[in-house]
């Protein structure tokens, strides 16, 4: 009894593990995709220019700097933004904050 209930829980571990790559690789996407989104707005594209960017910046391979530090990525692009909309004080602070979880792209 002791040796079944051992053997489901490897089982149910690697079934765990195996779901851990899928995970990362669309969190990697995912924050390619918000990356390259804080970019087109820090440079203000729209229309077609802002289609052809997004086009361009996400079909780059995995030697684009995102796949590196997502988390340094997210903070050059929230950074950029906010430079862009010349927030100061607490309303920077508070972007920031709002951009680096995630979110800030909605905040126009």
């Amino acid at each position: 009894m002791r040796r079944s209930t051992c053997l489901l829980a490897v089982a149910a571990l690697a079934a765990l593990l195996a779901q851990v790559p899928a995970a990362r690789a669309d969190n990697s996407q995912q924050a390619k995709m918000t990356s390259c989104n804080a970019d087109a707005s820090a440079k203000q594209l729209s229309g077609e220019d802002r289609k052809a960017f997004m086009s361009k910046c996400l079909s780059q391979g995995s030697s684009t700097s995102t796949s590196g530090n997502s988390q340094q990525e997210k903070m050059k692009t929230c950074n950029a933004e906010a430079n862009t909309k010349s927030l100061k004080g607490d309303d920077r602070k508070s972007f920031m904050s709002t951009c680096l979880k995630g979110s800030g792209n909605s905040v126009h």
